[in-house]
């Protein structure tokens, strides 16, 4: 188990944020299978946009096209947001694009390395892949929807941590970087990133105004 320090603490992370959306509510679990598996079960009406779902393990985290993420305990962030877009949901694609970008600024900011975004959810550095996301989508009421948008960041892992598959072309910040990293500071500041770019992905565009 790591030190105390490098643990998601859910009143510490609340304190680094604003009133804003994104994070207004937080759960850590010490594991599941799955974040977005775990929000899309636990999906009410009544449940507020913005709640983020941390896992400190996933025993199957799920990337694009079904592929599995390797979710190494305590050394990533694994994490979901419930977002209700008032966008059309053909739309969707935005999601994905806005949340990865917010993961690349939030390295660049952050680690001052250069991060770049493979379309459509993949974001690497220094030539290996360091983040994904996965965004799905659950029709409602109408033209009403919502998303679970899932972000996986690879922020501790040494390299032996990787399956021996994966080890050419999955990395890490702290392999990148050369030196670990606050995760719990990383974390705070990608919601704070995500918060602060969210209207402009779940915004309507003035062509989805027309429809």
């Amino acid at each position: 188990m790591q030190p105390h320090v490098d643990r998601l603490i859910v009143a510490e992370l609340r304190q680094s944020l604003g009133e804003g959306i994104i994070g207004r509510r937080i759960i850590v679990l010490e594991s599941t299978r799955s974040t977005n598996e775990f929000l899309l079960q636990a999906l009410t009406p009544e449940l507020p946009e913005g709640f983020v779902v941390f896992a400190e393990h996933q025993t199957a985290g799920r990337g694009q096209r079904g592929h599995r993420w390797e979710s190494a305990p305590y050394r990533g962030l694994w994490f979901s947001i419930l977002l209700r877009p008032r966008i059309p949901i053909v739309e969707s694609a935005r999601l994905t694009d806005w949340a990865a970008q917010a993961v690349a600024a939030a390295i660049r900011s952050e680690t001052g390395l250069e991060a770049r975004i493979k379309l459509p959810n993949d974001v690497y550095v220094a030539g290996k892949k360091v983040a994904g996301v996965l965004v799905e989508t659950k029709a409602g009421l109408g033209s009403k929807w919502t998303a679970v948008a899932g972000i996986g960041v690879n922020v501790n892992q040494a390299p032996e941590e990787f399956p021996d598959e994966l080890r050419d072309r999955a990395g890490s910040l702290a392999m990148a970087l050369g030196r670990p990293i606050d995760r719990p500071a990383f974390a705070a500041a990608l919601l704070r990133e995500l918060e602060r770019t969210r209207a402009q992905a779940a915004a309507p565009t003035s062509a989805s105004q027309r429809r």
